[in-house]
This record gives C-alpha cells, sequence and structure tokens, in this order.
C-alpha cells in the first residue's frame, strides 16, 4: 500500500478519538480551515490542492452515467462515535459488515459514516439543514463519498436510532449492544446524483475521492437536528474553488 493510501485508510478507519490526526484542527479561528495546512505538513493538500471537497453545484452537465447500486444491509452497531468533531459510525470489520456500493464495475465497501449541520455540500448557492457522508474504499484504496442531503420534514428512524445512543462528549468507539443499524435508512429511493472528483473535507483533504451528491434529500426531524447541533451547531468546510473542474450529472 502506497504512503498515500495509508493516510486514506487512516483517516477511513480510526482507532479511537483523533487517532487519524495527529495535529489537533478546527473549523474555526486560528486553527479553522483556511489556516489547516500551516498546521502540518501532512495537510498541505488542504489548502494547495485544486480539486478540493465540498462545492457549490451550479452547473452540472446531464450525461451517461452508470446508476449507483447499494447493498446495505442490516448489522450491530459496534464502532458508533463522538471524534470531536461530528457523530461517526465506523465499520472496522468490513468486507463482514457486508455493505458495498457498486458503480459500473468498481465495487467499493462502506467504511464509515458521519453527519454535518448544515450540509457542506451547496446545490445553486444554498447548502441543506445537514448532509450524511458515507463513506467507500475499493480494494484499490480508491475512495468513494456518498452525500445524502438532509432537510427538515418528518423524523428519520435510523437517525433516531442513532441519536439514541450517541456520546455527548469525544471519546473512544462504543459498542451498543442489542442495537442493529441498516445504513440503506439513510437513503432516498431515487438515486440519481451528481458527480465530480474532489477530497476528503477534513484533514489531510487527500485528494482522488469520487464524490455523487444525491439529488433527492432525506427528511430529518427539527428535534433530530436540534439534538445534533447541541453537540456541533456548525462542523462544515467553507465551498471549495471548482478550478475546471466539470460537474456532471446522471440522467
Amino acid at each position: 500500500m502506497t504512503f498515500a493510501l495509508l493516510v486514506v485508510a487512516a483517516v477511513l478507519v480510526p482507532a479511537g478519538p483523533h487517532a487519524q490526526w495527529k495535529t489537533r484542527w478546527s473549523y474555526e479561528g486560528p486553527t479553522g480551515a483556511e489556516h489547516w495546512s500551516e498546521l502540518d505538513p501532512d495537510y498541505a493538500a488542504c489548502n494547495a490542492g485544486k480539486e478540493q471537497s465540498p462545492i457549490d453545484i451550479q452547473n452540472a452537465e446531464k450525461a451517461e452515467l452508470p446508476a449507483l447500486r447499494f447493498e446495505y444491509k442490516s448489522g450491530p452497531l459496534k464502532y458508533l462515535i463522538n471524534n470531536g468533531y461530528t457523530i461517526r459510525v465506523n465499520y472496522h470489520d468490513a468486507p463482514e459488515s457486508g455493505n458495498f456500493l457498486i458503480v459500473g464495475d468498481q465495487r467499493y465497501q462502506l467504511t464509515q459514516f458521519h453527519f454535518h449541520r448544515p450540509s457542506e455540500e451547496y446545490i445553486h448557492g444554498k447548502p441543506y439543514d445537514m448532509v450524511v457522508h458515507l463513506m467507500h474504499q475499493a480494494s484499490d484504496g480508491k475512495v468513494a463519498a456518498v452525500a445524502v442531503l438532509l432537510k427538515a420534514g418528518g423524523a428519520n428512524a435510523t437517525i433516531q436510532q442513532l441519536w439514541e445512543h450517541m456520546p455527548k462528549t469525544e471519546g473512544k468507539e462504543q459498542e451498543i449492544a442489542g442495537v442493529e443499524v441498516n445504513p440503506a435508512g439513510l437513503l432516498p429511493r431515487d438515486t440519481s446524483y451528481y458527480t465530480y472528483m474532489g477530497s476528503l473535507t477534513a484533514p489531510p483533504c487527500s485528494e482522488g475521492v469520487t464524490w455523487f451528491v444525491l439529488k433527492t434529500p432525506m427528511d430529518i426531524s427539527a428535534e433530530e437536528i436540534s439534538a445534533f447541533a447541541k453537540l456541533y451547531p456548525h462542523d462544515v468546510r467553507p465551498p471549495q474553488p471548482l478550478n475546471g473542474r466539470v460537474v456532471k450529472q446522471s440522467q
């Protein structure tokens, strides 16, 4: 495995709170997003990279793109963590956990998912109330990220299930005995999407990530948004320059 892949793997599959970040960072202030590259040489891409995420999706080109196939299933909630930046569910035992994203002939396994408030992605200049990022990795190390936009509306049963057990303070991963979660509950029925090449949205901001931003948002209740906001009112990186990248959208 190359060094670059090791960096990505470390970000996607952490061993504990901040284990993947030897240098602390934040979203605002002197260690905020505009200063990330100054904090650690490993974070250089954050401010020098040309394909950074998130972005404001404005003028997407229609294209013949493969459908997204999600092979998700219910499994034990083994690795729930408040890592000091968000609430996250890790899948250390992939591929045994059996959750996969299939795009054409490429197969990615789900490594973790986490939340941001508001959405890091903008659509036509505006963010959504929240977003969930489902992170996947292929056997060759390639990373695919799926963003599901969340808008205030009805309650989401899967999110409510997580919120009932989410740690209120930063700490180690927790196994929640007797609780099973199916990440499919975070997905809309219509999985048409925007896609572009980008990066991880947190340090080290590694590029080469294929992003799939689903067009159809999912509902999340005002109470569920409020519960997350009490912990993380604004855990978002600002939109990054496109730098000539083309955003495509499925037909």
